[in-house]
């Protein structure tokens, strides 16, 4: 595919320098096409890094909200400590629920996994 594309392109060059008196070096459609590449991956390599700066900035930003909110709000504050301990109590009894019956929740696991590794797999595709 990219030998045609450069055959296209050295014909074009071709006929836009007939009347050029200038030889053309044999490896200049190399070079061009090589050289266009490079700032095709030039830019996209600026796009990654712009979103991973915009993402850090996020992160950085929102952990400043959630600790002035904390300190403005202290009753707020208070109030999802209290809501949290009694979250992680909800896990220690959930916890001692599955145990015994920890093959029936990894066979539930296991099925729903598959499951939703089709799903991916049906809208995802080859892409």
């Amino acid at each position: 595919m990219s030998v045609n594309k450069e055959e296209k392109f050295d014909e074009m060059l071709g006929r836009a320098l007939q009347g050029h008196s200038e030889p053309v070096p044999a490896d200049f459609t190399a070079r061009m096409l090589r050289q266009i590449r490079e700032d095709q991956e030039q830019r996209i390599l600026a796009r990654v890094v712009l979103q991973e700066r915009l993402s850090l900035a996020g992160s950085i930003a929102l952990g400043v909200i959630v600790v002035v909110v904390a300190m403005a709000f202290p009753g707020i504050s208070v109030n999802l400590v209290k809501q949290a301990g009694g979250f992680i109590s909800k896990i220690s009894q959930a916890v001692e629920a599955v145990r015994y019956e920890w093959q029936l929740y990894t066979v539930f696991v296991g099925v729903f996994g598959f499951a939703v590794y089709s799903l991916v797999d049906l809208l995802v595709g080859d892409s």
